[in-house]
């Protein structure tokens, strides 16, 4: 099986939280695009919360994603695994991104909110004990927004979602 690698980090001196998630699926991959499967609540909760709605161009909704100090990233740097689901990521390919300088001393990073819980797993397992004071950053998980999570309507997610914004005032 071939090693996926994700995508760099899109944020800025202004970013004061981060949305992990834990790896791209297929469909993002293939577009180069964080969240770019067409089902994915991601881009519909962010037009909700921050006017980044699935309409606008790619680039526009990652602009607007920091103009509102809104950082996105994911656990992985690369991993095998067939398919999308992150149940299926084979252990010991997993291979977790650089968090120094993002995190490091003089971050604006207040809070992390874990898109998942595979995203917060992965997060505690190979980042956490790596960076300086982990105790800095308030940590918080929500519901997934991928497909594959249908317990949840996209009303529930979004409700859940909006913490967000307490982080930003």
């Amino acid at each position: 099986m071939t090693q996926l690698y994700g995508f760099g980090p899109v944020a800025d001196q202004r970013s004061r939280i981060l949305i992990l998630g834990s790896m791209p699926g297929v469909a993002s991959l293939a577009k180069a695009q964080y969240y770019g499967h067409p089902r994915n609540a991601f881009w519909p909760i962010m037009g909700e919360l921050f006017g980044a709605t699935p309409q606008l161009e790619y680039p526009s909704r990652l602009q607007r994603l920091l103009s509102n100090h809104v950082a996105l990233w994911d656990v992985l740097m690369s991993c095998q695994r067939p398919g999308s689901l992150d149940a299926d990521i084979e252990a010991g390919t997993e291979r977790a991104n650089d968090f120094s300088s993002l995190l490091g001393p003089g971050s604006t990073i207040r809070a992390i909110f874990f898109n998942g819980v595979t995203a917060q797993r992965l997060f505690n397992r190979h980042v956490a004990n790596a960076i300086d004071a982990p105790e800095r950053f308030e940590r918080l998980r929500l519901p997934s927004t991928s497909p594959a999570h249908a317990a949840m309507s996209l009303a529930e997610k979004l409700q859940a979602w909006k913490q967000i914004r307490d982080y930003l005032r």
